[in-house]
């Protein structure tokens, strides 16, 4: 059965507090790359989705130039080495002060992984993910090179303590399952079904394998999205759906949320969203060139065609 993709109406009296806090930890800047851009799109998506504050944690030496990209969000940086890699120890400081405060957390875009998990360099964004997936008092989106970290750290879905929603690509599908010894995503319907359900099983989270027909799943129902366009992949659509799920997470998905959604729900209201969003776009503009910038845009329109 499919899940209803309904928002609840929006409190005409509410404020800032009323719609939530969205953390958001991502960027790299350790010296091999620089990725600036995908928390700052993240952000943008969180306040499209109609979150009242977006809280960027990202390494410092990049914080002015991710808030430069996304004015309307603040930002606090996190410790780095002279290489520009995390401080696995000073990072966790900060991200618990400031994501204890948070209605929801995302982390995962742009935060950078090395080749080697041995590498000195991966010790920092290990460190943090296994921070959120432990210790997170807030609902969860765990996306990208967060996904990439998780896959390489033996035995993390034994202590997945946090109500989560995973986003993974069929890439970090496959080093998600291989390193849990689980079924492989092929290009069929049933593959697909099968292994988004056995992952959210195994971990105990919401799994979102993204693609043509994004399938939901929390091991028990499962839904696949009819919509979408194929406008949607190039980079930094991504960033726009984990965003957007935290937004709809800091609102819809805490014990003060006046009309509480499940992460379910909202994992397949934020996915349904975002294709519409995307099959808007080409309508309007062309089949091809996309940016995601536009496609955070368009959610604000999008959002009040679900609402109830």
């Amino acid at each position: 059965m499919s899940p209803p993709l309904q928002l609840p109406a929006r409190d005409p009296h509410g404020h800032k507090g009323t719609y939530g806090t969205v953390a958001l930890i991502g960027g790299c800047a350790d010296g091999r790359s620089r990725m600036i851009g995908a928390p700052a799109i993240a952000a943008l998506a969180a306040l499209r989705s109609g979150a009242g504050l977006a809280r960027v944690l990202c390494p410092g030496p990049i914080l002015n130039d991710v808030i430069s990209i996304t004015p309307s969000a603040t930002g606090v940086a996190l410790p780095t080495g002279a290489a520009g890699n995390l401080i696995a120890h000073e990072a966790a400081e900060v991200f618990d002060l400031n994501t204890s405060s948070a209605d929801a957390i995302v982390i995962g875009p742009g935060l950078g992984w090395v080749t080697d998990p041995l590498d000195p360099l991966a010790e920092g964004t290990r460190a943090i993910v296994l921070r959120a997936i432990l210790h997170a008092d807030a609902p969860l989106v765990v996306d990208a090179d967060a996904l990439t970290a998780l896959a390489s750290t033996p035995d993390f879905a034994r202590d997945f303590r946090a109500a989560a929603i995973l986003t993974p690509h069929p890439g970090e599908h496959k080093r998600l399952a291989t390193a849990l010894s689980l079924p492989l995503a092929g290009d069929d319907d049933a593959s697909r079904r099968r292994a988004c359900e056995s992952l959210a099983q195994r971990i105990g989270c919401i799994v979102a394998l993204k693609g043509a027909g994004t399938v939901v799943s929390d091991g028990q129902q499962t839904w696949k999205c009819e919509r979408g366009h194929a406008c949607l992949a190039t980079a930094g659509t991504g960033d726009v759906l984990s965003g957007l799920l935290g937004g709809l997470l800091a609102q819809h998905g805490g014990p003060t949320s006046r009309a509480r959604l499940s992460l379910f729900e909202i994992a397949c209201i934020g996915v349904e969203a975002h294709a519409i969003a995307g099959e808007t776009w080409a309508k309007s503009t062309a089949q091809a060139g996309l940016i995601a910038r536009e496609l955070a845009d368009l959610l604000p329109g999008v959002l009040d065609t679900l609402r109830r």
